[in-house]
């Protein structure tokens, strides 16, 4: 949960490019981030996968305006609007994009390579057809910071009624490491972000921290599967207000733009 979805990097930061905030290849290289390589697959009009730049210039004369982000689950299609094969795509990988203004998505399919001690990773963008309709429950900025920080006090309480030491001074130094080891050296989003969806993002990642801290043995009094299945159970809604909250911050840009226009 911590960890920043290829997803959330593509779509913050193909909308800082779309809005004319930064350059093709400054968007490129953020996306891609400490993968190998990029490469999208099936654009409209491009018969073999095509790099980041090039594809997202593509998508621009396609129509797309802005880029959103879908962080499905068994059970919880958040962010999606179908068709069903899009749908079962973006579940399998448990991420995707959705282009605002064409009826595109894109899912990521990501491969290692190399040899034994040199292993890179390379992403591939599947870029399929989607249906144009309202994204499944996605909240406002303002409703997922509300939400947040009831999850975050219900976190907490359910960790100490577990006996989890999660829930106290261990868990937080536990947490910065987390954290320190997942941000080194990236920014929290793209230019053009409004100040409250970075709030809203930093919240959703430290909330998620904590759940991961917490799945982990050695992090808490409970050890039997018994008692990891129970604290699993308990901390499920946190874990799914706390990725409604990743979208709706990715999402803000696009959000934004649109309540401008009406």
């Amino acid at each position: 949960m911590l960890t920043e979805p290829r997803s959330g990097r593509l779509a913050a930061w193909g909308n800082a490019l779309l809005a004319g905030l930064v350059s093709p290849d400054d968007a490129a290289l953020a996306v891609v981030g400490d993968d190998a390589v990029h490469r999208v697959a099936g654009l409209p009009g491009e018969p073999a996968p095509v790099g980041l730049t090039l594809a997202l210039g593509r998508l621009r004369a396609l129509g797309a305006t802005g880029l959103r982000v879908a962080l499905p689950a068994p059970g919880h299609p958040l962010g999606l609007s179908g068709p069903p094969e899009f749908n079962a795509r973006a579940l399998d990988a448990e991420e995707a994009v959705i282009c605002h203004g064409a009826a595109l998505g894109m899912v990521p399919e990501v491969s290692e390579a190399g040899p034994e001690g040199d292993l890179h990773v390379e992403v591939v963008w599947h870029c399929l057809p989607v249906r144009e309709a309202p994204p499944a429950d996605v909240p406002s900025l303002g409703e997922a910071e509300r939400e947040l920080a009831e999850a975050l006090r219900e976190a907490t309480e359910v960790l100490t009624r577990l006996d989890v030491a999660a829930s106290g001074p261990v868990a937080e130094a536990a947490v910065d490491a987390y954290r320190a080891r997942a941000e080194r050296g990236r920014e929290v989003l793209a230019p053009g972000y409004p100040p409250r969806a970075v709030r809203v993002l930093e919240l959703a990642q430290r909330i998620g921290a904590l759940i991961a801290v917490a799945s982990e043995n050695g992090h808490g009094g409970a050890v039997s599967a018994a008692e990891m299945a129970a604290r699993a159970q308990a901390l499920r809604p946190v874990e799914r207000t706390a990725r409604r909250a990743q979208v709706a911050a990715y999402n803000a840009m696009v959000e934004e733009r649109e309540r401008g226009t009406r």
